[in-house]
């Protein structure tokens, strides 16, 4: 793999050993780079400098310019203001560093691999057995899924957990009832599911197993909660098979198993809807930490991280109160012996330090459990699970708010099914596409196919344009619009390239470093080069909307191309067009990439 030096980097880099040449008493200085309107770059660390050495701030930023090398990099320079840098790039440096990021043969566009990459466990997407998926389990899914695509890109060894829900006391009901009407509930086997069903997407087959099994779940959910709510005696043996089912009794973990193999039939038929790869091996729900839940607590106990309180194992914060001002706990074991969330999460926190040799566990979780894992991770530390060179992150994200501001709900005031709002969200993005669909050329097979593509690229977008932890509103004529900042932009802007190059003919893109550049031509380029930039920035932040915002950028800046540099015009001289080719080519694989980590395709045509 060649990895590709930014131009912003190698300007930095030229700066800082001219500030070492010039001014040799100041020692490492930082020229403080970043994009300018005025030029390309503009320096501004000059000045804090010349305050630091008492000095002249324009005539230290003169002596640094005597010292930049001649590279080929720096067209212009010029001291502005009270000491600002201005720097302009020669057309030349610019088309030679894309065109070193096009021949990347790995296919990264020369970003290269972290130099302090390690292992990530990300917890996400985590619904609960037995039970509907609805618009509220819609961000850790879309978030996880996307951090999990951009760190591995960037180098990182990346374990995916899925805690789902699949233990408690609501067990005990389903299963008696079960155990009693052994008929009510359908089975297929689900082991070694990969999350993928051959095709680009959800299958029939798929969807219609899934709306079965959670058809089933509902029912006997239902059933069984009117009889223990009615019957005394059902509800007694209900409590009892909950005490079976802690103890491992056979019969009781049987059934418990086919309660979750049925939701995971479910479960996957939502995750293919979503385009998502969710693999068997790596849900690993609470009942996974069952066998740990007492040496956690044990644990804690014997070195004093937790104490004794009420007859509960408490763990007491300084600065967590209550309104009373009393210290409020995070409670690991009940009074009555049951285990809190809290046992299940600490354990999760051993099993993925000590066994999957985690650094960094990352937990993509709503911003209204915060509190909790503030708790929980402070409570590792104290136990020493995290440390130092173990950390663990809290990628807390916001609510889903309808256009009227307030949490999504149904005209009836419920909680929307997931499957509901992707099912509109495809049917609208169809509708959309097959309006232009006779000008491209589509055929039915291939609108139902962009549809699904872009509806479902639109949801994902909406999310992961939105800063993780800001709540935001749910609009699905906005979200499908080909304009504004959607998905649906971007990928007509993909789909507009690939339509140029299939025209072009003979035209191939070629680079031409002679070539003097356009504004926008230079505008492009330069955006184009801060891709590996702005995905070590997100990989470092987690933090995916800001790829969605450079990929907005870039596609803004490819429109401005268009409107002001004509690709395949006649008038053109051929050198002018293959660069114009080159350009585009290396927008569009730069969008696709970009996209493919935000889990969202690009039809070659829309």
């Amino acid at each position: 793999m060649a990895s590709v030096t930014s131009l912003a980097s190698t300007l930095q880099q030229q700066l800082a050993d001219a500030l070492t040449a010039a001014l040799p008493e100041a020692g490492t200085a930082d020229p403080l780079l970043r994009r300018s309107d005025r030029a390309d770059f503009q320096a501004n660390g000059i000045l804090a400098l010349a305050k630091k050495l008492k000095g002249n701030p324009r005539e230290l930023a003169s002596q640094v310019t005597a010292a930049l090398p001649e590279t080929g990099l720096i067209k212009d320079i010029e001291v502005s203001g009270p000491g600002f840098l201005n720097v302009t790039l020669t057309d030349r440096a610019i088309i030679e560093t894309l065109a070193a990021r096009a021949a990347d043969g790995a296919g990264r566009l020369g970003v290269p691999l972290s130099l302090t990459a390690g292992t990530t466990v990300i917890d996400y997407a985590q619904p609960n057995v037995a039970k509907e998926m609805h618009v509220g389990h819609l961000r850790s899914a879309v978030i996880g899924d996307a951090m999990v695509q951009i760190l591995e890109f960037t180098g990182e060894s990346v374990v995916r957990r899925h805690h789902i829900g699949d233990w408690g006391t609501q067990f005990g009901m389903l299963i008696q009832y079960l155990i009693e009407h052994p008929d009510e509930l359908g089975h297929q086997d689900v082991e070694g599911h990969d999350g993928t069903d051959g095709t680009d997407g959800t299958s029939d087959s798929d969807s219609s197993a899934g709306e079965a099994a959670m058809s089933s779940l509902n029912r006997l959910y239902k059933a069984s909660r009117a009889l223990f709510d009615s019957d005394e005696e059902f509800k007694a043996r209900s409590r009892d098979r909950v005490v079976a089912l802690q103890a491992g009794e056979p019969e009781t973990l049987a059934m418990w198993q086919r309660f979750v193999d049925e939701s995971k039939i479910y479960f996957y038929s939502v995750f293919d809807k979503l385009d998502m790869e969710i693999r068997d091996p790596d849900i690993v729900g609470e009942s996974g930490y069952n066998d740990m839940l007492e040496e956690t607590c044990r644990i804690l106990e014997e070195t004093g991280v937790a104490v004794r309180s009420e007859g509960a194992l408490c763990v007491f914060f300084d600065d967590v109160k209550g309104p009373d001002g009393n210290k409020v706990p995070l409670i690991v074991k009940k009074t009555n012996g049951g285990y809190g969330y809290a046992a299940t999460d600490l354990s999760a926190i051993r099993d993925r330090v000590r066994n999957l040799k985690a650094d960094t566990l990352l937990y993509v979780v709503d911003a209204r459990q915060s509190l909790h894992f503030k708790m929980v991770f402070e409570t590792a530390r104290r136990a020493g699970w995290l440390n130092e060179d173990v950390h663990a992150h809290q990628l807390a994200f916001g609510t889903v708010l309808g256009k009227d501001g307030k949490p999504f709900k149904t005209r009836e005031g419920v909680t929307v099914r997931l499957e509901d709002l992707l099912d509109e969200a495809v049917a609208r993005a169809t509708a959309v596409v097959r309006e232009k669909a006779e000008k491209v050329g589509l055929s039915e097979e291939e609108i139902v196919e962009n549809g699904r593509y872009v509806g479902v690229g639109a949801v994902k977008y909406a999310d992961l344009s939105t800063s993780a932890v800001r709540d935001y509103k749910f609009d699905l004529d906005q979200m499908v619009s080909l304009h504004g900042d959607t998905s649906v932009y971007l990928q007509y802007a993909f789909a507009r390239i690939r339509s140029i190059l299939r025209k072009a003919g003979d035209a191939k893109p070629v680079a031409h470093p002679e070539l003097e550049l356009a504004p926008a031509e230079r505008a492009l380029g330069l955006h184009l080069d801060q891709f590996g930039e702005v995905l070590a920035e997100v990989a470092a932040g987690y933090e995916p909307h800001k790829l969605a915002a450079y990929l907005y950028q870039l596609a803004s800046h490819l429109t401005t191309f268009y409107d002001q540099c004509q690709v395949l015009s006649e008038d053109n001289p051929p050198e002018v067009v293959e660069n114009r080719l080159f350009l585009v080519e290396l927008t569009a694989r730069t969008l696709h990439q970009g996209m493919k980590l935000l889990g969202i395709r690009t039809p070659e045509r829309l």
